[in-house]
């Protein structure tokens, strides 16, 4: 163990130093990541801080060549140098992009073909663990072993949004890979474990960098440095599947007997989490799978009220309790770890949510309020209403009341005078009849007499 933790004082320690160095580099060749619409920073900010960790990494792999208690491991197999050659080449691709900003596909193509480089220098997944160790073919070897680093690689460059965030993540998994790799090796003749090695070195490499990374960051890893952590943890997790034998491991240690396979996943859930929400959601909307966006998981913090700070510590919380959780059961008995996570998920939960609620809650009570005082005066409203109606109906039910009350009256005397007037009317007509008739008579008399007048 002291070995191991020389190591990892190793590469911390070279990482810290010779990041200053990298960080004039990366101004002097204009490695510069402007302030873009995605970003959270906004001061331009030298990248190119995986070349520091790539050094601290290679200066740890030195130094463990020559320590008798691990340089077997270096004698024995040539993976640990195809591991460093493979490193050296993820972080140049690395650097080109942090330079010149590739196509995401020229990218992807530079990752696999590194994965299929050093998958064929020896670094494969020799079986896999599904109940039973079932001895893979060496192509579908060689093919499972350069996605999983693929899908390694572009897992951490997506998480990797905040100052510290994506080397904090990789530190807690590394760590918990170690742990578990540390109690494997125990169980063998030698100590020595490759992938307790490489996951030391990479907790080193992690640390020494968070240092001058922690917000406000003076140097961003870039994708030279996010690629070149999911590329080292997920050969560590290759590495570690050529150890295992199910004859010589007790079962209470080999639990699952896939963890070899599942830990990893674990380790690097919330990177993994991210990419396929990321990829899902860009898809669906038409997009590029490596389209950027701000819907990442870290952008969603900041979104509810967290700080940087806050929110890299919570996802912290998060990554080491989903990381340290998966390993427990080989130290407890599951239904205790079960109850130690549930207690722990809702703790985190609560942390996690906090800002919102706290900010929530009152915006929530001023709505209820503005509801409440909105249907008050909804209620005074229909309430005038219905009086106003009450006395409109009283009104024209009294009008009516009035109205017919008058019509009875007047209705009869009219008629009365009606009837006076056609009998007077009928009186006058039979006088000025009779008085017409007389007058007839008396003009009929005269004209009789004209008439004999004339004949005589």
């Amino acid at each position: 163990m002291r070995v191991y933790l020389f190591i990892a004082a190793i590469a911390g320690g070279a990482t810290w130093l010779v990041t200053p160095l990298i960080r004039h580099v990366a101004i002097h060749i204009g490695a510069v990541g402007e302030v873009r619409s995605r970003d959270v920073h906004t001061v331009p900010t030298p990248r190119m801080g995986g070349v520091a960790m790539m050094v601290g990494y290679a200066v740890a792999m030195l130094f463990a060549s020559h320590l008798p208690f691990i340089s077997g491991l270096f004698v024995a197999s040539n993976q640990a140098w195809v591991i460093l050659g493979g490193a050296v080449l993820i972080c140049l691709l690395g650097v080109a992009d942090d330079l010149w900003d590739l196509d995401w596909m020229l990218k992807l193509g530079g990752q696999l073909l590194i994965s299929v480089l050093v998958s064929w220098g020896g670094v494969q997944i020799i079986s896999l663990p599904l109940g039973s160790l079932v001895t893979a073919s060496p192509s579908l070897s060689m093919a499972i072993t350069a996605f999983l680093i693929v899908a390694s690689i572009n897992a951490v460059n997506f998480v990797d949004g905040l100052d510290g965030l994506a080397s904090g993540i990789v530190a807690i998994g590394g760590i918990a890979f170690a742990a578990y790799s540390y109690i494997i090796a125990r169980t063998s003749p030698s100590y020595a474990s490759m992938a307790t090695l490489i996951d030391v070195a990479l907790v080193g490499i992690c640390v020494g960098f968070i240092l001058h990374n922690w917000h406000p960051a003076k140097l961003f890893m870039g994708d030279s440095g996010s690629m070149l952590l999911g590329y080292l943890i997920t050969c560590a997790s290759i590495v570690m599947t050529g150890r295992l034998d199910p004859v010589s491991i007790h079962t209470s240690i080999y639990l699952p007997v896939f963890m070899p396979i599942l830990l990893p996943i674990l380790v690097l859930f919330l990177p993994v989490l991210d990419m396929l929400l990321a990829v899902v959601r860009r898809v669906s909307h038409g997009q590029s799978p490596m389209h950027p966006d701000r819907m990442h998981l870290h952008h969603r913090m900041l979104k509810i009220g967290h700080s940087v700070q806050s929110a890299v510590l919570i996802l912290w919380g998060w990554a080491a309790l989903i990381a340290f959780g998966s390993i427990m059961i080989l130290f407890f008995e599951a239904e205790y770890v079960a109850i130690g996570f549930v207690i722990a998920c809702i703790a985190l939960t609560v942390v996690t949510l906090y800002p919102y609620y706290r900010r929530r809650i009152p915006e929530i009570r001023a709505e209820n309020a503005a509801l409440a005082a909105a249907k008050r005066r909804e209620r005074a409203h229909h309430a005038q209403s219905q009086e106003a109606k009450a006395e409109i109906d009283a009104s024209t039910a009294a009008g009516q009341a009035r109205n017919e009350a008058g019509h009875v009256g007047p209705v009869t005397s009219d008629s009365r005078q009606s009837d006076s007037l056609t009998s007077d009317s009928s009186g006058r007509d039979a006088t000025s009849h009779r008085h017409a008739r007389d007058d007839f008579d008396d003009d009929a008399r005269h004209g009789n007499h004209d008439d004999t007048v004339k004949q005589d």
